[in-house]
């Protein structure tokens, strides 16, 4: 194996193109950067032996100080808090309970959601040993509630989709005193947490997308108990979830980021997008036919996109080929693209690559104007 001159190996030396973030916070493209705060969070666990079980107790604590809930967890992601969450409002504490999943018989094993909030990741939730019920209505919510129940699952995202407003949900799941839990991964972690101010038992977010913590962890904010028993279902424990392993280091590096993230101006961050997203859009003006616009997020990958466009007719490009120019290019820029154009996220884009994108995506452009 190759290595840098520094004397370890980098992702040039084994063959890997490192790229330009233009799309957001996905985890294929290994989500975001760690802050310098969470790397040297990250180094200094490194050094040290602690016990885990103290670790966590301390860590939930203070992320409930700074975030202002009952309670807060470490995990190794998002999709790992599904999985966690799952399995404590199932088997809870009980020990034969924690041992025999995912066989959930003689247990709670049923978990209701609406059509419109299913997705990929509810595999997570599957896996614990559950069967997933799909309500569409308050009515039909309140019938499908019986003893067997063992969680409301709610996929942030699709909050504002579903015909059962979160309130909605938390009003009949207190009268039949069960869990609700949000899927919020990649959406922002704001305090006071808007979920739980409105009922919600649990929330989870990614560590390591807007956060900026390290991308094999997740943030858990919610009731005490139910986080207590999720933890007991995981590692270093011997249940379901042993190994979502969430180390000492990522454990301290998402305390590191959660420290950060109520310090961060989130209003200059927003006010850096928009300088960027213009220098790009500047750079393109020239362009025939070429038309830019703002795009406003939605709950996730919260951050302004640049929209752009032009006739195919003049402009001799697909939106498809464009973004694959700028994919071989060097450096490597990975952007979206749609039937009409593509799509500048700056989310994620470090210092100074604004300039790169603009310089690159104008070439890509101005090489496809008749001669």
């Amino acid at each position: 194996m190759s290595t840098s001159a520094a004397g370890h190996p980098t992702y040039e030396s084994i063959g890997v193109r490192p790229l330009i973030n233009c799309m957001g916070t996905y985890t294929i493209i290994s989500g975001s950067l760690m802050l310098p705060e969470v790397r040297r969070a990250i180094n200094e666990a490194s050094k040290a032996y602690v016990h885990l079980d103290e670790l966590m107790d301390k860590v939930g604590a203070s992320i409930a100080d700074l975030m202002q809930c009952e309670s807060g967890m470490v995990t190794s992601g998002c999709a790992a808090a599904l999985c966690q969450v799952t399995a404590a409002c199932v088997a809870g504490l009980d020990p034969d309970k924690m041992k025999r999943l995912p066989d959930t018989s003689g247990m709670k094993n049923r978990v209701i959601t609406q059509p419109s909030h299913r997705h990929v990741y509810d595999h997570a939730i599957r896996m614990v040993g559950v069967q997933i019920v799909e309500v569409e209505t308050p009515r039909e919510l309140v019938a499908a509630v019986d003893e067997s129940t063992a969680m409301i699952a709610i996929f942030g995202d699709a909050a504002d989709r579903g015909t059962i407003t979160v309130p909605e949900i938390v009003n009949i799941a207190r009268k039949y005193k069960v869990p609700t839990f949000v899927d919020a991964a990649a959406e922002r972690p704001d305090v006071p947490n808007p979920y739980l101010s409105e009922g919600v038992d649990v929330v989870a977010y990614s560590g390591g997308k807007c956060l900026r913590g390290p991308q094999a962890s997740g943030l858990v904010l919610g009731r005490r108990d139910i986080l207590h028993a999720a933890f007991m279902n995981g590692a270093p424990h011997h249940a379901l979830a042993r190994p979502m392993k969430a180390g000492k280091e990522e454990v301290m590096g998402l305390l590191a980021a959660v420290e950060q993230w109520v310090r961060r101006d989130h209003d200059a961050e927003w006010k850096e997008w928009e300088r960027r997203l213009e220098v790009i859009a500047n750079a393109i003006a020239h362009i025939p036919t070429l038309t830019t616009g703002i795009l406003h997020p939605g709950r996730s990958n919260v951050a302004p996109v640049l929209s752009i466009e032009w006739d195919p007719e003049t402009v001799r490009i697909t939106p498809e080929e464009a973004r694959r120019q700028l994919s071989v290019s060097d450096p490597r820029i990975e952007l979206f693209h749609t039937g009409t154009g593509v799509e500048v996220m700056p989310y994620m884009m470090e210092d100074g690559e604004d300039v790169i994108v603009a310089r690159r995506l104008r070439q890509v452009l101005d090489g496809a104007l008749p001669e």
